[in-house]
């Protein structure tokens, strides 16, 4: 069932609506991400099917390798340069939006952590959730068990 989810990039000049139906949200440990967010990870809330809408200025886009060697295309803020969402190039049926940029955080769980060799040593992974050493070759066990954390 499709969602609504609004935010804004950390100036408030681009303030936006997304549509579409959520499917997981993770935490990635990636040197990237960590770059990205400028903490020690980055974090994604998959939504299929997803549609923007801009309710207030402009997107930049710029376009990333990933790890895995796939391209990522990011679209941020031009003026704070806060980060607002990212798709994989090809992959038509997914984007990730930057679930820190939400106006509602609070619901925000995730079903897991990839990337963990690159994880920061002081970092404590609580045991229920998933851990991926690297990129998950299949992310159908994130999907399924934030499904299952969003029922319980």
């Amino acid at each position: 069932m499709d969602q609504q989810f609004a935010g804004q990039c950390q100036c408030g000049e681009v303030k936006y609506r997304v549509t579409g139906i959520p499917v997981t949200i993770f935490a990635c440990h990636c040197t990237e991400c960590q770059r990205q967010s400028s903490s020690a990870f980055g974090m994604a809330l998959w939504i299929k099917h997803g549609t923007v809408e801009l309710l207030s200025g402009e997107l930049q886009k710029w376009v990333r390798q990933t790890p895995s060697g796939k391209a990522m295309e990011c679209s941020f803020c031009p003026t704070c340069g806060t980060r607002l969402f990212h798709k994989v190039l090809g992959q038509s049926e997914m984007m990730g939006i930057k679930p820190g940029t939400l106006n509602d955080t609070r619901w925000l769980q995730p079903a897991g952590h990839i990337w963990t060799k690159s994880a920061q040593p002081w970092i404590r992974f609580d045991p229920p959730l998933l851990k991926y050493e690297g990129n998950p070759d299949s992310f159908s066990e994130l999907i399924a068990t934030w499904e299952h954390q969003k029922h319980a």
